[in-house]
């Protein structure tokens, strides 16, 4: 998913474009992770000779998912929030010395996490001694409705005006009231912090004796995910695939799996209407579902002092002549014609800037997909989604459209400007069938892409293909074909998020050991390096008779295929004289002593070569006999010949 910094408006445009970068730095996280601290919770699983069987119990892997959350997030999400609280202990501390909220303990206050709280973090899940203090459950638990209140409190006070406010509630008790007004009070303290703003996501527990049933009771208090949220334009997997302890994959894995779905916020690159005909519009957002991630510095770091400290950069302008700090009010922007700066008034710059119109998507026409093919998409492609805000009923007239493109196999043709100050874009809308996975989920809603069109300065000849195309034979194709076969992923299916991005999987793991104090770790763990062994083991023998077959097969496509192409076997090629192409280095030299039947080259040629600006493309050959007839140096490169050709010339002619 695309980050909202994509939207944020450039250096070079206007106040009116700074409001929204204002609001840009309110976009931020704010994430409380609420762990169950119940008996159950506590138990580790059985025993097992299994290498991958569960070795922790479920409030220990929770805790070890949060740490893991937080050192991601710590580095790719510096402005973000995040704590932790226990509730069902023994002890209750919140920080402030607050004891209204009875067996709820804060073991990290929702804050920006800093190295020293994962610190101690990592200290807790690693020492176990001060975890059995702290993680010692309560004999009547926690009510429900107190967790609730508890973070309704802690998302008020820490995080009043975050976008994003989520909390996580890791727990394995289906049903955790006793009578059905504590259930009501629960339904009211959830519907509070979802009008605050807030949504809770239920990671569920199942024990081996105890399966989680969310029909008991979270169904009435979490509000599933819908597909037509403006804010989900890719559907969250479902929390029913409950993950369940002691088995083959481990419970750490699906917490962190299942949680990272949900750890980044869906935000919007734009919302604009979508302009179907004069005077009808609906209201969509894109988003950019796939893009490229690179390391971003965050920041600079002034390591002068005892203790590095982050660097608060400001810019200032000065003149040249009197070093006169000049300010914003004096500047003005000018564009250079004809050696003159032409100076434009800031109106005038926002009516140049602004002269095709305001943002908007407009369909000019319709294509059948047919004509478009597939090298057109040279650009990001922005996925966009129906959005109620600024028009009703865009969701129905959405999919209308989207549908009717389908059954017709069409596209549409629109103009496409993404913001203010923004060039304008010829773009293809396609629309996008909804997909739905094996356990009935959606993985895609039903939407539209929009694929921006190349303009002719865009487009690029292929290279004329010389000769005859070699081919392969029928048995080696037959033979590839199995060795494919056998190389096939799981269900002949690619997901890239099993494949992290080495170099930056790298470079934050030497960030997290610099700044927690860790060893530096020696070697990367790169996923994408091929499994040697596994291929060696499932067709090394089908690889090693295509090598052979494939040998006997050259020579007989050599000879048949490549015997005019003149094909060199060394430094002396063996080629029949009657199929050699012409050497391609013998250009203008033999020409000039076909037309004077000389030898050698004489100054009245020479010079009219250098007068038509010809001197360049002359052999080495041509230029060195030139010199050495009239005893001129010949050494040195092509450069140094040309140049002294040239000298020799003007000499002559003086």
């Amino acid at each position: 998913m695309a980050d909202a910094q994509d939207n944020r408006p450039g250096e070079d445009e206007e106040e009116e474009e700074e409001i929204d970068d204002s609001a840009y730095k309110t976009m931020k996280d704010a994430v409380l992770f609420a762990i169950d601290v119940s008996p159950t919770m506590l138990e580790r699983p059985p025993k097992s000779e299994d290498k991958k069987a569960e070795r922790d119990s479920a409030t220990s892997a929770a805790l070890k998912c949060a740490y893991q959350l937080m050192q991601q997030r710590i580095i790719s999400n510096p402005n973000d929030m995040m704590g932790i609280l226990l509730f069902g202990t023994e002890q209750t501390d919140l920080k402030d010395g607050d004891s209204m909220f009875q067996h709820c303990y804060l073991l990290a206050d929702l804050d920006v996490p800093s190295a020293q709280d994962v610190k101690r973090l990592r200290g807790l899940v690693e020492n176990e001694e001060e975890a059995e203090q702290i993680l010692k459950p309560a004999k009547d638990g926690a009510s429900i409705a107190t967790v609730l209140f508890c973070a309704n409190q802690i998302f008020t006070t820490k995080a009043p005006n975050f976008s994003s406010r989520r909390l996580f509630l890791v727990t394995d008790n289906d049903y955790p009231v006793r009578v059905k007004a504590d259930k009501d009070t629960a339904v009211t303290r959830a519907r509070d912090l979802y009008d605050l703003g807030c949504t809770i996501d239920l990671f569920p527990i199942t024990q081996p004796d105890h399966s989680f049933d969310r029909s008991r009771f979270y169904d009435d208090l979490v509000y599933p995910t819908s597909p037509s949220d403006p804010d989900a334009p890719v559907a969250v997997p479902s929390t029913t695939k409950i993950a369940k302890s002691g088995e083959g994959i481990t419970l750490l894995k699906q917490l962190l799996s299942s949680i990272n779905s949900k750890a980044t916020p869906r935000r919007a690159l734009f919302t604009l209407p979508l302009e179907l005909g004069p005077d009808l519009k609906i209201g969509v957002k894109g988003y950019i579902l796939i893009k490229r991630q690179e390391h971003v510095k965050s920041c600079y770091v002034w390591v002068g002092g005892e203790k590095p400290q982050i660097v608060s950069s400001s810019t200032s302008h000065m003149a040249d002549d009197t070093a006169r700090v000049v300010e914003k009010l004096e500047l003005r922007k000018a564009y250079k014609f004809g050696g003159d700066a032409i100076t434009f008034t800031p109106d005038e710059i926002i009516k140049i800037r602004q002269a095709f119109g305001d943002p908007v998507i407009r369909i000019i026409g319709f294509k059948p997909i047919s004509c478009l093919p597939i090298w057109t998409n040279t650009n990001k492609a922005t996925f966009i989604y129906p959005s109620e805000a600024d028009y009703i009923g865009s969701t129905r007239v959405f999919s209308a459209l989207q549908q009717k493109l389908l059954e017709s196999k069409k596209m549409a043709l629109v103009w496409f400007i993404a913001r203010r100050n923004a060039s304008p874009t010829l773009c293809a809308l396609i629309p996008a069938q909804e997909k739905i996975n094996e356990d009935g989920e959606q993985t895609m809603p039903p939407g539209m892409w929009l694929i921006p069109l190349p303009f002719a300065d865009d487009l690029r000849q292929f290279p004329e293909q010389a000769g005859d195309v070699l081919k392969t034979t029928d048995e080696l194709t037959d033979k590839m074909r199995i060795i494919i076969e056998q190389l096939q992923l799981p269900k002949g299916v690619y997901d890239p998020v099993k494949y992290p991005n080495p170099d930056l999987q790298w470079f934050y793991r030497i960030l997290q050991a610099m700044a927690l104090e860790e060893e530096l770790p020696d070697q990367p763990d790169d996923k994408t390096v091929p499994r040697f062994k596994q291929i060696d083991k499932r067709c090394g023998e089908y690889i090693a008779n295509y090598g052979k077959e494939f040998a006997v097969a050259f020579d007989q496509v050599a000879k048949s295929t490549l015997s005019h192409r003149g094909r060199a076997t060394g430094k002396h090629a063996s080629v029949d004289p009657e199929d050699a192409p012409a050497p391609k280095r013998v250009k203008k030299e033999p020409k000039v002593k076909e037309e004077n039947g000389d030898d050698d080259m004489t100054d009245e040629q020479m010079a009219t070569i250098y007068g038509k600006g010809q001197l360049s493309k002359q052999t080495v050959v041509v230029l060195k006999s030139f010199l050495q007839q009239r005893s001129q140096a010949t050494s040195g490169k092509k450069a140094d010949l040309v140049e002294r050709v040239q000298d020799y010339l003007e000499s002559k002619a003086t």
